[in-house]
């Protein structure tokens, strides 16, 4: 299991993939896919978003720049807004500042999005496929410096593999929460004024 960082690290990924974006990329798809969401297209760059929704135009546009919701789409990159749209069979074009860009930059064979929500799940269908290697890619902060959430959830992801999905020493989830609470990217979600990142 290596551990790697931002696209550069996607880039460099053979094999199998996990690409971590924890606030909030990687945890939106995973809560859009539990709500009904048929598929999810990470895309890059933002024009190329729009592109694909002019030949996808039932597609709901969501995704962020600097945190921020995108002109004309349908949602920013917040579980908590995605799941207020009716995502039943639907599909979804996805573009952020962070964990898209590792979604479509990564060069390994298979790839999977990596955050806490869907951990057990993902370790699970990697362990699966029972590869040789697997990179571990944290996006981290507009996929240029690192950030706690995201280092955080790959060392859970690489201690999880090497244990072979088992329990690990230290991987306990009350001070998990407390850690991801005062992580400094956490602090947009306490404040009432930035609407496009609720608490919940």
């Amino acid at each position: 299991v290596e551990i790697v960082h931002h696209v550069a690290g996607a880039r460099a990924s053979r094999g199998v993939a996990i690409v971590i974006d924890v606030f909030r990329c990687c945890s939106v798809a995973a809560y859009a896919l539990e709500a009904g969401a048929a598929r999810i297209v990470p895309v890059a760059a933002t024009e190329d978003a729009y592109a694909l929704k002019r030949t996808l135009p039932d597609a709901w546009l969501i995704g962020e720049r600097h945190g921020q919701p995108l002109p004309g789409f349908d949602a920013g990159n917040s579980p908590t807004e995605v799941r207020a749209l009716p995502l039943a069979g639907r599909t979804l074009i996805h573009t952020t500042h962070a964990g898209t860009q590792g979604l479509e930059g990564a060069a390994a064979d298979v790839v999977f999005t990596g955050a806490f929500v869907n951990l057990g799940a993902t370790v699970a269908a990697v362990l699966a496929l029972d590869p040789p290697e697997v990179w571990v890619v944290a996006m981290g902060h507009q996929a240029r410096e690192r950030c706690v959430e995201d280092d955080l959830c790959a060392e859970w992801f690489a201690a999880r593999l090497a244990a072979r999905g088992g329990a690990c020493a230290g991987q306990d989830e009350p001070t998990l929460v407390e850690r991801l609470r005062a992580a400094p990217a956490a602090q947009k979600f306490f404040d009432p004024a930035l609407t496009w990142a609720p608490e919940a």
